[in-house]
This record gives structure tokens, sequence and C-alpha cells, in this order.
């Protein structure tokens, strides 16, 4: 007996190291880019930073002046606002466009996923920065206004407002909701349509009571990616937003670039962090978390 378990463990740790070979690059990537600046940052949130130096001064002063500061408080309800806004505007749109996709077949299907997935070949900051050229006083916008008649001269304020940055959003982060409700809906067995409109269901009364029910996995991950995404938006309100548009992220990034204050930079992050992570896990109570950010695959 003792033989055979003598030969029988090692057997058994085979696949255990195997597994934990394959496994351990991931987790140190996980842990190097992910876990650790984060952790980075949290700590130098408690220290105080100089014009030349950040340095391990153990106190609360920056978190203090995050909660004193008014500013911090409006740039911060303004933020979830504009993500608020931004997610139910996206889900607005990207639901017709996941239904036809899921209802769609052949060719038809394949050129409706190409062209949903084309201009995310683009980088993030290109995708943006085009909307500049469209949305200023002489662009492509104002002249099609003016092509149709709705104005008479070039359009002003299309341009550095808040809805400049929300069609910047709803642009660069339109993928993000449309895969999830198309995963969803790409899912649904046609005989459940038939037999509801069997029953005498208009289609109206057959989206609300059944394919919507059915779809709301992929539109809670949808929209909580989309949301999360929002929040920590940089470059569209950036580019777009002016000093109307701008959002939490921006302050962070003036804290680092412009103020050279790190450890008030850190703060504030830590701070959108946490809003964050209230917004993840509340949802993910709702759904599941893992198949929260699966759009309901898991």
């Amino acid at each position: 007996m003792r033989q055979v378990g003598a030969t029988t463990r090692p057997r058994l740790r085979a696949p255990a190291i195997a597994g934990t070979l394959m496994v351990a690059p991931a987790a140190l990537w996980l842990l190097a880019f992910s876990i650790l600046p984060i952790v980075l940052m949290l700590v130098m949130s408690f220290w105080r930073s100089t014009i030349f130096s950040t340095e391990p001064d153990w106190n609360l002063d920056n978190y203090l002046a995050v909660i004193a500061d008014p500013t911090y408080a409006y740039t911060m309800l303004r933020t979830v606002r504009i993500a608020a806004i931004t997610t139910l505007l996206s889900l607005v749109l990207s639901y017709p466009v996941a239904w036809t996709m899921a209802r769609a077949t052949g060719r038809a299907k394949s050129l409706l996923t190409l062209a949903v997935f084309l201009p995310f070949w683009t980088s993030y900051v290109i995708r943006t920065f085009v909307w500049v050229p469209m949305l200023g006083r002489n662009g492509l916008v104002s002249y099609g206004l003016q092509s149709i008649g709705l104005a008479d001269i070039s359009v002003d304020g299309l341009l550095y407002n808040e809805g400049a940055v929300y069609v910047g959003l709803i642009y660069v982060y339109a993928l993000f909701m449309i895969l999830p409700i198309y995963i969803s809906l790409s899912k649904l067995d046609p005989a459940i349509l038939e037999a509801s409109a069997d029953l005498g269901a208009g289609p109206v009364k057959t989206f609300i009571r059944v394919v919507l029910p059915l779809s709301m996995t992929g539109v809670l991950s949808g929209c909580t990616m989309v949301f999360l995404l929002s929040c920590g938006a940089y470059v569209t309100p950036q580019l777009l937003g002016g000093t109307s548009g701008q959002m939490f992220g921006n302050v962070i990034a003036s804290q680092f670039l412009g103020a050279n204050n790190w450890a008030l930079g850190s703060a504030l992050s830590v701070a959108l962090i946490s809003v964050v992570m209230t917004v993840l896990l509340f949802s993910g109570r709702k759904v599941g978390l893992r198949q929260l950010l699966s759009g309901g695959e898991a």
C-alpha cells in the first residue's frame, strides 16, 4: 500500500504543477501591471508631495483636501452624470444594432459584424480626434445642417461642450454595449418568439415581456462596462469637452502632469476607483460578477 501511495502522489501532483505553470505568466502579468500599481497608488495617497518630490510622510491631508474642496465633489457628480447619460444613450442606440446582428444570417451578418468592429481597428485617440473637424464651426455636421436648410450660417456650439463629450464617448464605447447584448440575443430561441406571437402578443409586447427580460444579462453587462469606462475617460473630454465638459479623469491628470502633486492625484484616483467599484459590486450582486463581465456567456 505504501508503494502504491508513493507512486500515486507524484502523478496527482503533476497536473496541479502543470496548471500552476500555465497560470503563472498571466498571474505575474496581472500582479505587475494591475495590482501593484493600484497598491502603490493607494500607499502614495497617504504621502506628501512638494514641487520637487513626493515623500513618504504618512497623513490624511490629501483625503481631507478632497473632502473639503467642493470642486472635486462637483466634478465627481458631473462625471457620474455624464457616464450615466452616456450609458443610457448607448443602450438606446446599441440595442437595435445588436438585435439586427443577432437576427441576420449569412453575408449580411458578416458585413454587420465587420461594420461594427471596423472603427475599433483604429487608435482610440484618432477615433476621438476625428470628431473635432466634424463638429467644428465649418465642419461636416455644420455643412450638413446648412445643406438641408436647418442653419443659414456656420453652426457654433457643437464642439467643446458636454454634448460633444456624449458624442465622443458613445462612439468610442458603443462596441462594449453592442457585444454583450448581441451575445444574449444570439442565444434567444426563435421558437419563443413564435410562441409569443401564437399567444396573441404583438411585437411591442413580445419585446417587453419576452425579449428584453431574456437579454437583461447582456444589457446589464454592457451598461456596466460603458459606465465604468466612461467614468475613467480622459482623452475624449480633453479633446472634445473644453472647460464645460471636463471629467474627473482630467482633474486627476492635472494633478500628476500640471501641479506635480502625485499624492493628491493618487487620493483622487482612489476616490474614483471607490465609486467605480461600488457600481461594479452593486451590479455584480444583481447578476453575478462573472456573468456581468462576460455578457451572460459564463
